[in-house]
């Protein structure tokens, strides 16, 4: 989009790992926004091409999960959300990095462990056809299976976890607080681990998580950071996902990153303050 003159070019993706490039090209070409339709995966392909620069990144949540627009309150109905565009405050905030490999940036998460398994054995032809049910599908193939421990070091501090999640946002997978202190206009991350060995001692965390009660559960420690070591103990095949995308595999390092993204927001966003790390 184009200052006053509303002049609008709509430019369609051609494959994965494909709309960070365009987004990038539009912004050199001085776009005054970029919005973004689709779902966390797309959303996280655009910021790789916006993040650093001074344009507005505006959501229209037409994916899967939709973290990020659960975690706004975002319209779901595609021309509602549209409409509310020119209601939304551009609000500078951060973004994390991920370097494993490659460098990644992501908006709402990283995870690492458990749910990073899942989201790499994913079949994206049956996500395609039903939507979240797919991961509660991917789910299932790996109950009773043993898990790998991995080290993670924040700060100085060592912990063995299964699954580490570090977010940005409250909700995870569109229908569980697993971060219920976080916001998008922290200055630190809100990192979440988890101990079981085994993937049956999950089942009682998402009922857990369905009754706010996380925080309190034996094997799972919460606490804040902005840069983060994470190093597998024996099994080289730890995944990596942002944003809900395979990203790749221990050993891998993550960053809190200031003031890299002007974010359209709905002008109450959010309810209540944002938390500081030293709180």
């Amino acid at each position: 989009m184009r200052g006053q003159g509303h002049v609008v070019s709509a430019v369609p993706t051609t494959g994965p790992r494909t709309a960070g490039g365009i987004a990038r090209r539009l912004v050199e070409a001085g776009a005054d926004l970029i919005l973004a339709a689709g779902g966390d995966g797309t959303t996280n392909e655009v910021l790789e091409g916006v993040a650093g620069s001074q344009v507005p990144l505006g959501i229209l949540p037409v994916g899967t999960a939709n973290v990020l627009a659960n975690e706004m309150r975002l319209e779901r109905r595609l021309p509602d959300a549209a409409a509310a565009v020119g209601e939304m405050q551009a609000r500078r905030i951060a973004t994390g990095r991920l370097c494993s490999g490659e460098t990644r940036p992501f908006l709402c998460m990283a995870g690492i462990g458990l749910d990073a398994h899942i989201v790499y054995r994913l079949s994206v032809p049956l996500k395609n056809r039903i939507g979240k049910a797919a991961y509660w599908a991917a789910g299932a193939r790996v109950l009773g299976q043993r898990l790998a421990e991995f080290e993670v070091e924040v700060d100085g501090r060592c912990f063995t976890s299964t699954f580490a999640l570090v977010s940005r946002v409250r909700n995870y997978g569109g229908d569980f607080r697993i971060a219920p202190r976080a916001t998008l206009l922290d200055d630190s991350f809100e990192v979440v681990l988890f101990r079981p060995r085994n993937t049956l001692g999950y089942v009682r965390y998402l009922a857990g998580m369905a009754l706010d009660r996380l925080a309190r559960m034996r094997g799972v420690t919460i606490l804040r950071a902005r840069r983060l070591r994470l190093r597998a103990y024996s099994d080289p095949r730890i995944y990596v996902q942002v944003d809900g995308e395979y990203a790749g595999r221990l050993p891998a390092s993550i960053e809190f990153v200031p003031d890299s993204l002007s974010l359209l927001m709905p002008a109450g966003y959010p309810a209540r303050g944002p938390r500081r790390a030293d709180s």
